[in-house]
């Protein structure tokens, strides 16, 4: 995934009150790159640490970890292929999983 598909972006207009929040103001010019750059990395940062977290829970209780991580932050389309084999791994003959997974491991991100 790159910077640009991750699904959390904070709007300008946030970032404006956030830092308004901070300095005790409000901020009525725009937002520079440097400050949007920086609240968008760290939105990003809590939300997959927030996404981790849920993750291991629901791995625990319902097995379904990888999956909903797999949503919420996709990944290329091999390494999709590949996650989904390994889930798969115990209903398939090991030459058929071999052969499947060697054929996924050639292909480009």
């Amino acid at each position: 995934m790159t910077p640009q598909d991750h699904p959390i972006t904070p709007p300008p207009e946030l970032v404006k009150q956030w830092l308004g929040t901070y300095f005790g103001t409000t901020i009525t010019g725009e937002v520079s790159d440097v400050e949007l750059t920086l609240a968008t990395q760290a939105a990003r940062w809590g939300a997959d640490q927030e996404l981790e977290a849920c993750c291991h829970e629901a791995q625990k209780l319902y097995g379904v970890g990888r999956w909903l991580r797999s949503i919420r932050r996709p990944e290329s389309l091999k390494a999709q292929a590949l996650a989904l084999l390994d889930d798969a791994s115990d209903q398939l003959d090991a030459a058929h999983e071999n052969t499947i997974r060697r054929a996924l491991e050639k292909l480009d991100d």
